[in-house]
C-alpha cells in the first residue's frame, strides 16, 4: 500500500459549550490548526503517484475560504466542533472528491492529534 500525506494550516476559534462553564474549553478560544490528509493506493497511476499533490489545491482552496480566521460554531452549524468532528469534516469532504482518502488528522496543538479513518 503506498500511502501519502500533505498539511494544511488555519487558525479558527470555537467554543464548547456542552462543557461545565469553568473547563477551559466552554469559553471562546482559538487554535493553530492543522489538518493532514492521507491518501492511500495499492498501485501508483501512470506518472508514479498515488495521487498529484497538485489535486489537493480544492481541500486549501476550501480551508482558507471557509474556515481560516472564522468561528467554527458557526461555519459548521455545530455547536461541539471538536478536532475528532472536524477530522471526520474534512475526511468526508476529501473521500467525495479524492477516492484515495484515507484518513484525516487534525491538530489543534502540537502535543495533539485527533483522527478520522473508517
Amino acid at each position: 500500500m503506498f500511502r501519502i500525506t500533505k498539511q494544511f494550516h488555519f487558525s479558527a476559534s470555537h467554543q464548547l459549550t456542552c462543557l461545565p462553564p469553568d473547563h477551559q474549553c466552554a469559553r471562546l478560544h482559538g487554535h493553530n490548526y492543522i489538518v493532514e490528509i492521507e491518501l492511500a493506493a495499492n498501485e501508483l497511476n501512470a506518472h508514479g503517484f498515488v495521487r498529484d499533490y497538485h489535486d489537493l489545491t480544492p481541500l486549501k482552496r476550501y480551508i482558507d475560504e471557509s474556515f481560516d480566521h472564522r468561528h467554527l460554531n458557526d461555519v459548521l452549524d455545530h455547536e461541539q466542533v471538536t478536532a475528532e468532528y472536524l477530522a471526520r469534516h474534512f475526511y468526508e469532504w476529501c473521500k467525495a472528491r479524492l477516492p484515495e482518502t484515507s484518513a484525516v488528522r487534525v491538530s489543534e496543538t502540537p502535543k495533539t492529534w485527533a483522527q478520522y479513518r473508517p
